[in-house]
């Protein structure tokens, strides 16, 4: 006989609850990330000002162990549509131990815009933030921008990042959009392709429309440098220090604003195992984040900051607890073990998450002009399988939390060569 019990039923009840709260606030950043792009698409200018208005930017990139990456991204660095005298380019090696720091030496012989900084050896292997404090330390110029060292960006991107901060003295710091740059080179690839635009265009692009909320991603940013001065640089403890450094900027009282059309091309994990680290790395980092501001987030001056805050509390913990016990209760009632004796039409609320969730990133597809069949079958392929990884994710950086202190050190993402790198290099070599 089935086992029926009220326990598992309200249980159950409750985990559908709360995964249809998150879908239905999913929804509304969805509509929101639409009408922004509509007045993105409106603003035919784009806010772009003149070479003459143009202030002077520093560009950091922190390296370790970037050989097969650095010289194509110090070639689009450098090509950018950016008055010459108003840029340079500081490169932070950071001990590594392939030939990254002689690639970049090369650069910067022919070249008085690139500078080269090896950090001492008691410094070696501190991590990014470290690397980026570093580097703030030799900029010269008011506005910091950063990019990682596997970075492609478009000509004007930067342009476009550091008009907007210009324009707008509310601003601490703008944010571009990322790509994917190996996005067809295997069923992994496309998935993380689909999910950064998800992301892009529904958190980022929905929050910001909303609430006037942006986060900082690790790359493809400009921040003021009174700002970062102000607050203290980055956080050297931080694994996710572009997270934990926009709570930062919200609560001295500027905000982050998000410009889709400044765009960079970057690499992303092309098999499983580089995947589970990198986004173990995130959430651990996140979780990092959780625990030093949730107790102050309801003081936060940006009320809809300290939502975000919740939000992101409810989608680490309540939210994947929930689809776990969904999951658990669906597998228990298929095997006859219990059942849930509450009537309701639970095949047609999953059924309906499902093309919910297909008809939201079919419509962010759209915006790039990869709305394909092909696309829309890896989407409907992913909510099935990549969707569900991110719960072993979740559940594997807790347990590291819970078991180990490592934050703040260089964990990054595996790099592949790509052909025209290999050319990139040897013009100069």
């Amino acid at each position: 006989m089935p086992i029926s019990a009220g326990f598992f039923d309200g249980l159950f009840l409750f985990s559908v609850s709360v995964i249809w709260a998150m879908i239905l606030y999913q929804l509304i950043l969805t509509f929101f990330g639409y009408r922004y792009r509509q007045s993105i698409e409106r603003d035919s200018g784009d806010g772009v000002i003149p070479d003459e208005d143009l202030p002077s930017v520093s560009v950091l990139i922190p390296s370790r162990n970037e050989e097969l990456v650095i010289a194509k991204t110090l070639e689009r660095i450098r090509s950018l549509d950016y008055p010459e005298d108003k840029i340079e380019i500081v490169v932070i090696n950071d001990g590594s131990t392939d030939r990254t720091g002689a690639i970049v030496q090369k650069f910067a012989d022919k070249e008085k815009r690139i500078t080269l900084i090896d950090l001492p050896r008691a410094d070696i292997g501190s991590g990014k933030s470290h690397a980026l404090n570093i580097g703030l330390k030799h900029a010269r110029h008011e506005y910091i921008a950063v990019y990682d060292a596997d970075n492609n960006p478009e000509p004007v991107s930067l342009r476009r990042l550091v008009s907007h901060l210009h324009a707008d003295k509310t601003l601490g710091g703008v944010i571009g959009k990322f790509r994917t740059l190996n996005r067809k080179k295997n069923l992994l690839t496309r998935f993380i392709n689909i999910e950064t635009l998800g992301f892009q265009w529904i958190l980022q692009a929905g929050r910001y429309r909303a609430f006037q909320i942006a986060i900082l991603p690790g790359t493809n940013c400009v921040i003021r440098k009174d700002v970062l001065n102000a607050c203290g640089g980055w956080d050297e403890a931080a694994i996710t220090e572009d997270a934990e450094l926009s709570v930062r900027i919200y609560k001295k009282g500027w905000k982050i604003k998000f410009v889709p059309t400044a765009v960079t091309w970057e690499q992303e994990p092309e098999n499983l195992g580089t995947w589970v680290r990198q986004r173990t790395r995130w959430v651990r980092g996140n979780n990092y984040v959780i625990r030093k501001f949730l107790k102050e987030a309801l003081l936060l001056r940006n009320r809809f900051l300290s939502m975000e805050f919740i939000y992101l509390f409810l989608l680490y913990y309540l939210f994947l607890g929930a689809i776990v016990v969904s999951h658990l209760v669906f597998i228990l009632s298929g095997l006859g073990i219990l059942s849930v004796s509450t009537p309701g039409p639970y095949t047609a609320v999953w059924i309906s998450a499902f093309f919910m969730f297909l008809l939201e990133i079919v419509l962010v597809l759209s915006y790039e002009d990869e709305d394909t069949p092909a696309n829309i079958g890896v989407t409907a392929l992913m909510y099935l399988s990549y969707c569900q990884l991110w719960l072993w994710v979740v559940f594997h950086g807790l347990y590291l939390d819970l078991t180990r202190k490592r934050l703040g050190v260089w964990d990054k993402t595996e790099r592949v060569a790509h052909e025209k790198e290999s050319v990139l290099e040897g013009e100069h070599g």
